[in-house]
């Protein structure tokens, strides 16, 4: 048996640049992991795939990355086995966490655990890119990573101080392509010539302290997302309110974080914040500091 933990990210900037005749987006992002997440236990089964879940809903088995994960590693290693997969649900989906894909990055794991001679990491980083853009990230090495065009590219950076992090978990679910297209139309409505933005000139220095980082803190989903949904937009501004390193919107979803410098600070938004907004679930968790290992 095996068990894996599949961390929630959080973006601390997420920029949007051109969009390719393929119609994705090329992405200009800093992914941080975070304590909480979900956890993915594996172990030999029969012939075939078992998908059992608990926690929150996530739908048919047979939908779920997961699924389609432990499917590409079978279908590439060619191995005639079978495999039972349980998932303990804890992020919510459409909330910017990359959960689902965290998850399917924590099954490529673990299967490579319970049959460790059938694939190398580099063929599991292909699996990744085809599952979706976020799972190449989580089996990077690094829970700080630089990734852009469309986030199989990465540079692992070396690992920040934790921070604590107040992740607000709206009840509300925001559509990824329903974002991307938002953003689509809001852009071609310009005035010509304004267009996407370019990508821009990175400082290391700038990525190696919370301090730095802040300065470079924006989500270009932000203003399309609040427009849709104005509650998170005081939600938002209301973290702006808090004794907040940076705070943003995370990925393209519904989720709205805080960093702040030490647990005692997150505690106080927490409690000033769970008071203004009944609705939402606040969970206070931390940066991750130790690199992954296969």
């Amino acid at each position: 048996m095996v068990e894996v933990r599949a961390p929630a990210k959080i973006n601390l900037f997420l920029r949007v640049l051109a969009q390719e005749t393929s119609g994705y987006h090329q992405l200009e992002t800093l992914f941080c992991s975070v304590a909480f997440g979900d956890v993915v236990t594996l172990e030999h089964g029969p012939p075939g795939i078992v998908v059992e879940t608990s926690g929150l809903t996530v739908g048919p088995p047979e939908e779920n990355l997961v699924f389609k994960a432990a499917q590409a590693f079978f279908d590439a290693s060619g191995i005639d086995g079978g495999v039972r997969i349980r998932l303990e649900k804890q992020t919510p989906l459409g909330a910017g966490l990359g959960g689902g894909s965290s998850d399917a990055a924590a099954t490529l794991r673990g299967l490579r655990g319970l049959f460790p001679d059938a694939l190398d990491p580099a063929r599991l980083l292909d699996l990744a890119s085809g599952l979706g853009s976020d799972v190449p990230y989580f089996l990077s090495p690094s829970p700080l990573t630089l990734a852009w065009g469309r986030g199989e590219r990465m540079l692992p950076l070396e690992p920040l101080p934790s921070a604590s992090v107040l992740l607000a978990l709206s009840p509300l679910s925001v559509s990824t392509p329903e974002a991307f297209g938002a953003l689509s139309r809001e852009r071609r409505s310009r005035s010509a010539g304004s267009g996407p933005p370019k990508p821009g000139i990175l400082d290391h220095e700038e990525l190696s302290s919370w301090s730095g980082i802040r300065l470079l803190a924006e989500n270009d989903f932000e203003p399309v997302v609040f427009r849709e949904f104005p509650d998170l937009a005081r939600l938002r501004e209301a973290f702006e309110g808090t004794a907040t390193v940076l705070s943003l919107l995370s990925g393209s979803g519904s989720a709205v974080f805080g960093v702040y410098e030490d647990v005692v600070a997150g505690q106080v938004a927490r409690d000033a914040l769970a008071s203004e907004f009944p609705d939402t679930r606040f969970v206070l968790t931390r940066t991750e500091e130790q690199t992954r290992k296969w």
